[in-house]
């Protein structure tokens, strides 16, 4: 995949099907240490120990409308092309947690892509799952919560056209603005 953010839906469209109903993502970006760390984490129905040691494989899935299932096996191998780390933890009836972390600055690290675009996604996929997400660089942090959105919104469904397109052009706005602050200290 070309963008991070796309691997960042995939992995979190599985959350989804495991009937989350909360899902927390968080970036951290540290210039200076050369890391950028992604969590995924989720209160689904998590996986066992023996699906847990087969999921790295590309060739397991717990979907039955395709064979082969590729969202964990892509993000571990992006991880691991960039001088990186990757990890699953899972507990049945808990979640499920993945880290990834990538050297920053590798030539072959891909961008973050469109945040803003992987939420409302993940909102139109199921606005009743109440999502976080949480983006820091350099000491400059950003924290967006459907649940205060909603709460806000009222009667007016977190999902309708215009409140999503606010939606994608706030988040992706406040990530820019982390970095040109940064840029500015």
């Amino acid at each position: 995949m070309k963008e991070l953010s796309l691997h960042i839906l995939d992995l979190a469209e599985n959350s989804v099907k495991a009937e989350a109903t909360k899902i927390s993502i968080s970036i951290f970006e540290d210039t200076e240490k050369d890391l950028l760390i992604i969590n995924i984490e989720d209160n689904g129905r998590g996986m066992d120990e023996e699906l847990l040691k087969k999921v790295e494989d590309p060739f397991v899935t717990s979907r039955t409308t395709r064979k082969v299932g590729l969202g964990i096996p892509l993000m571990k191998a992006a991880a691991l092309r960039c001088e990186g780390d990757f990890k699953i933890s899972s507990e049945i009836g808990k979640g499920t947690k993945i880290t990834c972390i990538f050297k920053h600055s590798h030539i072959d690290r891909a961008p973050i892509g469109d945040i803003g675009q992987t939420i409302i996604s993940l909102i139109n996929a199921n606005e009743n799952i109440e999502i976080v997400y949480k983006h820091s660089y350099n000491g400059n942090c950003f924290v967006f919560d459907t649940k205060e959105v909603k709460n806000i919104l009222g009667d007016v469904p977190i999902n309708e056209a215009h409140i999503m397109l606010w939606i994608k052009d706030y988040i992706n706005e406040n990530i820019m603005s982390l970095y040109r602050n940064s840029q500015e200290e």
